[in-house]
């Protein structure tokens, strides 16, 4: 086991002098190599390195030569790709199909080195110039975990089958994957077939007696009956406790989905975070350019993981799962200190959260001993009564964080659920006063995303209190002294919403919150999402009604240009709350083969955490 600070290798040189002849792993990724717990690649790599295990990484390869792909040879063990911390198709396009030209993930910030379709790309790219190897190729990461099984995909407007099938590669890793990457490598070590892994997809010839049969690639290419069936068994299995595993026909073979692995515990959670990373962008990295995230992720601290929102547009629920996992606050602080030591680091922590900030240190202790719920959610359409919002464990960690020598503020730039810290009858108001008082940086995150009763039921959100939330924070800004904002988070042209209900949301806008929101996100049906489903069929999959769904792009601009009022200036609250902007927020952490806060792009699939 590594304990000095030190980059996992990414040249020929570094393997020599650690006198590595060949690798027994090697990863590659979308991103640039940035060692840091909100890299998933890094984590992995991290991760397999604790384990004894000699790892490499290969970040964002030429695809059109051999010399980044083969710079390292072959590993011993196996190839593990990832896309990078986004889909790589979410990476490069926007909502209305247009070639995103900036990557916040690659030196120098011209998005020109992630490839479209990444992980079919670079697993196309490895048996290209590694004809006949007989090393195993291993797919992860969020563009892996969110194409595992047939999905729609928006850029090609089909139904792809298994990106495990189109990318020609041996095993998938799905969701969080620091454990089953370990239990992996272990088999493939010893000789053993790792085919009953837990968090792992593999293709077979046969069935496996005991797990439940979707319906085949045919029949949902074919079928939105079927493809929606698909989807919500898929979905119902996604809990660690309850799932049961899945097999499905692709022409003559069969995708097979074990279960997925267990939500990591406290310790392992803390140590995954603990290990040392050196929060750096690799020197071969730093000769092509700045990374824009590195500020971010740098300084940045995860708190938790998973969400129990599960609102109908997100993946997170899904990767990460509907169990929230919590650090504990020794190791949150241990790691708080460790970020006063960084050069460049000015006293300020830009980011403590998850997923989403106010999810901190409370679950469901139902779940936790049974998993999650089959016939109702956490947070929708009200609060589950099981939940108990308690936000004095947070609220405790952001004091203690503050009192760190050296640390100025901590940030909490997640953003937050009113809902949750309206229902925390204790401690809920004192949890907001805490925020605005010192850890707002001028504005604070929320996402109502839409106002319309129907709209919010397809979202699978409730009707926040809006109105009673914000004027709480306006009164507790005032007490506090300082001009500070929120932020309003709305999405546009999900399904359900038309010209109608976006001018309802704009007049809400205006004579409630008195403000225009100056930008809203448009929806994009990202793979493995329920407002996908509904984007496909055009039908609700809880009660089969039809659902309208936009799907022309001028009227999906002209829904948005009516929020935002073409030609106006930033809208601001006329008693102080901010005109709704949303801004590019810190580049985050989806990870792994296998998570974290997904990142700037928050569209559907969205905030592959938020």
């Amino acid at each position: 086991m590594n304990t000095t600070p030190r980059f996992l290798p990414a040249t020929r040189k570094e393997m020599d002098a650690l006198g590595w002849k060949r690798p027994d792993v090697i990863l590659v990724t979308g991103d640039s190599y940035v060692d840091a717990p909100a890299i998933g690649a890094a984590v992995v790599g991290r991760v397999l390195d604790r384990a004894g295990y000699k790892v490499a990484i290969i970040a964002q390869p030429d695809i059109h030569s051999d010399l980044d792909i083969t710079r390292l040879g072959e590993p011993a063990l196996f190839w593990g790709v990832t896309g990078g911390s986004l889909d790589s198709m979410v990476a490069n396009y926007t909502a209305s199909g247009k070639k995103r030209k900036r990557c916040d993930y690659t030196p120098g910030g011209e998005n020109t080195r992630r490839p479209d379709r990444a992980v079919i790309a670079y697993t196309n790219l490895i048996r290209r110039h590694f004809k006949g190897s007989p090393v195993p190729i291993v797919l992860g990461g969020i563009e892996a975990s969110l194409r595992r099984v047939p999905h729609y995909d928006a850029w090609q407007n089909r139904i792809r089958g298994s990106i495990l099938f189109d990318a020609k590669a041996d095993y998938l890793l799905y969701g969080m994957g620091e454990r089953s990457v370990v239990e992996l490598a272990d088999a493939l070590a010893s000789g053993s077939s790792p085919d009953d892994v837990s968090g792992l997809c593999r293709k077979s010839d046969a069935p496996v007696p005991g797990y439940l049969e979707l319906p085949s690639l045919e029949e949902v290419k074919k079928d939105k009956g079927a493809f929606s069936s698909m989807f919500v068994t898929f979905k119902a299995n996604a809990d660690a406790l309850t799932a049961r595993g899945l097999f499905q026909k692709h022409d003559t073979r069969y995708l097979v989905q074990n279960p997925p692995q267990p939500p990591l515990t406290e310790t392992e959670l803390d140590a995954v975070n603990e290990l040392p990373y050196t929060r750096e962008l690799h020197p071969l990295c730093q000769s092509m350019g700045e990374v824009r995230a590195m500020e971010t992720i740098r300084f940045s601290i995860a708190t938790h993981r998973g969400c129990y929102g599960d609102c109908n547009f997100c993946a997170i629920a899904l990767h990460q799962g509907r169990t929230v996992s919590s650090r504990s606050e020794a190791s949150i602080l241990r790691e708080t200190k460790d970020l006063t030591a960084l050069s460049g680091f000015k006293g300020y922590i830009l980011d403590a959260g998850g997923p989403t900030a106010n999810m901190y240190g409370f679950e469901c202790e139902k779940k936790l001993k049974k998993g999650a719920c089959t016939d109702r959610r956490c947070l929708y359409p009200s609060i589950c009564p099981a939940l108990k919002p308690d936000h004095s464990r947070l609220i405790s960690l952001l004091k203690q964080m503050q009192q760190v020598p050296g640390i100025k503020k901590v940030f909490s730039a997640s953003g937050i659920r009113p809902d949750l810290v309206l229902a925390d009858k204790k401690k809920g108001d004192l949890y907001l006063r805490e925020v605005v008082a010192n850890h707002t940086s001028g504005q604070l995150k929320i996402a109502p995303e839409h106002t319309s009763d129907k709209v919010l039921s397809l979202m699978g959100k409730p009707q926040t209190e809006l109105i009673r939330f914000r004027n709480r924070f306006l009164e507790l800004t005032a007490e506090a002294g300082k001009p500070q904002f929120l932020t309003y988070y709305f999405m546009v042209a999900h399904p359900g919403c038309g010209q109608k209900e976006m001018e309802e949301l704009t007049r809400f806008c205006q004579s409630e919150l008195h403000t225009r929101p100056e930008q809203a996100q448009i929806f994009t049906p990202t793979p493995s999402t329920l407002s996908t489903l509904m984007y496909v069929t055009e039908k609700d999959p809880e009660t089969g009604k039809p659902v309208f769904v936009e799907k022309q792009k001028d009227a999906k601009e002209r829904q948005k240009a009516t929020l935002h009022g073409t030609g106006r200036g930033p809208g601001r609250d006329r008693k102080g709350t901010s005109g709704g902007y949303r801004k590019k927020s810190a580049p985050g952490t989806d990870r792994r083969p296998g998570k974290h806060k997904a990142s700037v792009h928050k569209s559907s699939g969205r905030r592959n955490s938020r």
